[in-house]
């Protein structure tokens, strides 16, 4: 059986050679490559191994970028430092791993599940483990909140960005957006939808009838029952309580622990 070792810090890469010798002399180990383009100039150059011991961040990249082409043909044991949350995204993908520093047993007991697996498993199920991985380390794209919206201006239709906007108030079922400077708009979505479309560090739903602005909270007070009293400018006639429930959540919110 042959092996390849992608492993950026070499004292690790000599004690996992050490180990693979002890536990299991008939691999061989055919390369010790320390960075992603080294490891992708070699397996372009060379027949895939049987089996690859693979760190996962190198110096000059993530191991998944090499490994893609060997996907369907190699089976991957990966060495790491991560810590659990990572370590969770392996075992949920039925992938081999080794923790870091590598101990003789734990090496064992990973070969011995890479040679379960491998007799079990069909070798699109090992392509579809890898692609997993890879979008588990990938960064997840931040979601992109409203800046403005279009609203109708007599005859006209005009735009109010989301720093204009005081809060958000439902009258006679129509749902309105106030302007700090007094302005009054309808507007088309309902208080649900705007609670999605809303950065929530910037907005608050503090009742069923209200979406305020973080600057338009003129004055909070304490009321009965532990609930909050809220005064907003621009005014709203009618009385804005925080009910119980939602005090913690709101006054987390005002710490920025959104």
């Amino acid at each position: 059986m042959r092996t390849i070792i992608i492993e950026d810090e070499y004292p690790a890469a000599e004690r996992l050679c050490e180990l693979i010798r002890l536990v299991a002399p008939e691999i061989t180990v055919s390369a010790i490559l320390g960075s992603v383009s080294a490891a992708k100039s070699w397996l372009g150059r060379h027949p895939a191994p049987d089996l690859i011991f693979s760190d996962i961040q190198l110096s000059d990249g993530l191991a998944f970028e090499a490994l893609e082409t060997v996907a369907a043909k190699t089976a991957i044991v990966f060495t790491t430092s991560y810590d659990q949350y990572a370590i969770r995204a392996f075992k949920l993908n039925s992938m081999d791993y080794l923790l870091k520093p590598i101990k003789q047993t734990d090496l064992r007991t990973a070969l011995d599940k890479y040679k379960t697996l491998k007799a079990e498993s069909p070798l699109q199920e090992d392509i579809a483990r890898l692609q997993s991985l890879m979008e588990a380390f990938q960064p997840v794209p931040a979601k992109q909140y409203k800046d403005r919206f279009l609203v109708r201006h007599q005859e006209r239709l005009i735009t109010v960005g989301c720093q204009e906007i005081a809060y958000f108030y439902t009258a006679n079922e129509m749902v309105m957006l106030q302007k700090k400077d007094g302005q009054q708009f309808l507007i088309e979505h309902s208080m649900e939808e705007l609670e999605t479309l809303l950065d929530p560090k910037i907005f608050f739903r503090l009742n069923r009838q209200l979406i305020a602005h973080l600057e338009a909270i003129k004055k909070i007070c304490l009321h009965f029952n532990k609930r909050l009293k809220i005064e907003m400018t621009p005014p709203l006639k009618e009385e804005i309580i925080v009910s119980k429930e939602k005090t913690p959540a709101f006054k987390r919110w005002l710490e920025g622990k959104t």
